[in-house]
């Protein structure tokens, strides 16, 4: 996998297009306007990363990650998942959940487990569901868990919603009482 800072997502296409050459490199994340991560072979990733920096792209660097994830490459992966999502008691969900895999609000167990599935192996669209989720009048994103990755995304997406980020007991509790 490879970040490229700098293109849009058709010009990321553009590049993992050239670079294939009969193998597997293809868009992975759609993190952020000019934050795309592509994954595939590490043959065809080196010469994405080439063919990006001689198109201009701003950085192109190798990501210190074990797998091609989000890639067609995960296919195997995807298949041995789908027998234990089939047997995992997912039920109807209360509140709808934006997929990353489409971009799209979905709540049904059998909507969960395809979601899931699909996600394996297709693009996380990180960006659209974002857009998806104020659209649908979300205003306020709290990222739990050590760090502030998405919720940095988010305000390089829309600065306009509420971002906050929760890491510890001692933010949590502030978070619950403020709230």
């Amino acid at each position: 996998m490879a970040a490229l800072i700098g293109p849009s997502v058709e010009q990321a296409r553009e590049i993992c297009d050239e670079a294939a050459n009969g193998e597997v490199v293809s868009v992975a994340n759609i993190n952020a306007p000019g934050q795309i991560v592509i994954a595939g072979t590490k043959a065809a990733v080196d010469r994405a990363i080439e063919i990006a920096k001689k198109k201009g792209v701003r950085r192109a660097l190798l990501l210190p990650v074990s797998a091609p994830f989000h890639s067609a490459l995960m296919k195997p992966a995807e298949e041995k998942l789908r027998p234990i999502l089939d047997e995992a008691p997912i039920k109807d969900l209360w509140v709808a959940l934006v997929s990353n895999v489409d971009a799209s609000p979905i709540g049904t167990a059998t909507a969960v487990r395809n979601a899931l599935l699909r996600q394996v192996a297709s693009p996380v669209r990180w960006v659209e569901s974002v857009q998806r989720m104020v659209a649908m009048g979300v205003r306020r994103f709290v990222e739990v868990g050590p760090g502030n990755v998405l919720t940095g995304l988010i305000k390089r997406i829309d600065s306009s919603v509420e971002l906050i980020n929760v890491s510890d007991i001692e933010s949590i509790e502030r978070f619950v009482h403020a709230h």
